[in-house]
């Protein structure tokens, strides 16, 4: 059943570099990259980090900004941060060499089921299924799963693998073989919101696909659809050329990070906790204020800007641990970040 899929797989995406020289280091890599990213976007930047991080031992000696910098352009640093703390601790405590037991994976910081199960799977190609968002959705229409995407659809999805329901010839084909082209397969003709089933290798055995409703598999429930309109103001205030700004701490979004004064304008989230708001001065016109637009998850972000002398902006008593920094374009901080964007529209 699978066989047309991994030669299609193959002939497309092979030349993939952490395909083409695989190993339990390039795996780890690439994956953690991988999440929340796209594919292209990983190709601009693995090579040139494995350039500068060949091996556990140099990647976990580096310090936290050395490998943020980096990381700059793969987004979602927490994910390099998470890296790193692998990298300790598998240099730490497992001698630089990355386990291929389950459990003792699991034990590594900043690894969880999934990178597991994928450093199993596809680096190591041995019995693990590596079921990310792709896989989850894959699998719900191949074997016609009509579960709730989420952790019930997830779970199912195991249980079925153990049971020996699906993928019974897994091992036969090869594990790494398997989850890199249902993965391929998620990317490409079985997405979320659109299925080409004319073209799918597995289009004739799929049940979704003879059900004449593919995108009804899986469930998607509308708290899953949700999505929230967010105003920011981001205030400026700089002295010589360094910026004021404040570290994010570690739950906040963009975690480590230095990012502008921001505060809450409005928002149809009510559970939102990540910014302060914000009670405006009737003598500032919110609206009149220059902006751009801006996503991250489940939010649609507009970003207004503010430019305040330093006198100005002590004069609201603003709560927060801010301070002046340099801007570097050459450092992964989120205020030159910004102060780019600024400079692009124009502001």
């Amino acid at each position: 059943m699978f066989k047309k899929l991994i030669n299609w797989s193959g002939s497309e995406f092979s030349e993939l570099p952490w395909r083409k020289k695989r190993t339990l280091y390039r795996t780890l890599v690439s994956e953690i990259m991988l999440q929340q990213t796209t594919v292209s976007t990983v190709l601009k930047h693995f090579e040139k980090f494995i350039s500068e991080y060949p091996n556990i031992k140099s990647l976990a000696d580096a310090t936290e900004e050395q490998v943020t910098m980096s990381w700059k352009g793969l987004g979602y640093y927490r994910r390099a941060r998470n890296l790193r703390k692998a990298a300790i601790d598998i240099q730490n405590n497992f001698k630089g060499k990355i386990p291929t037991n389950y459990e003792s994976l699991l034990e590594i910081n900043g690894i969880g089921p999934y990178t597991a199960s994928a450093l199993i799977g596809i680096g190591k190609n041995k019995r693990a299924l590596a079921v990310d968002a792709n896989l989850e959705r894959v699998l719900a229409r191949i074997y016609g799963i009509k579960i709730e995407k989420g952790p019930k659809l997830h779970k199912e999805i195991h249980k079925r693998f153990e049971d020996g329901k699906i993928l019974k010839d897994l091992e036969e084909l090869g594990p790494r073989n398997i989850n890199e082209a249902l993965m391929d397969l998620g990317r490409t003709w079985c997405q979320a919101r659109k299925s080409e089933c004319d073209l799918c290798p597995l289009s004739r055995n799929c049940v979704a696909y003879k059900s004449s409703e593919p995108l009804a598999f899986p469930i998607i429930s509308k708290k899953t659809q949700e999505s929230f309109d967010l105003e920011l103001v981001r205030i400026v205030v700089t002295k010589g050329k360094k910026v004021l700004s404040y570290q994010k701490h570690e739950k906040e979004w963009l975690s480590g990070q230095w990012e502008l004064p921001t505060f809450v304008l409005s928002t149809t989230d009510q559970g939102l906790r990540q910014y302060p708001a914000l009670k405006v001065s009737k003598k500032i016109d919110v609206k009149s204020l220059k902006a751009f637009k801006t996503a991250i998850t489940k939010y649609k972000i507009t970003n207004r800007i503010l430019r305040l002398s330093e006198a100005e902006f002590v004069n609201l008593k603003l709560k927060g641990n801010f301070q002046f920094v340099a801007s570097d374009p050459k450092k992964t901080n989120h205020a030159t970040s910004t102060l780019k964007v600024f400079k692009k529209i124009d502001l």
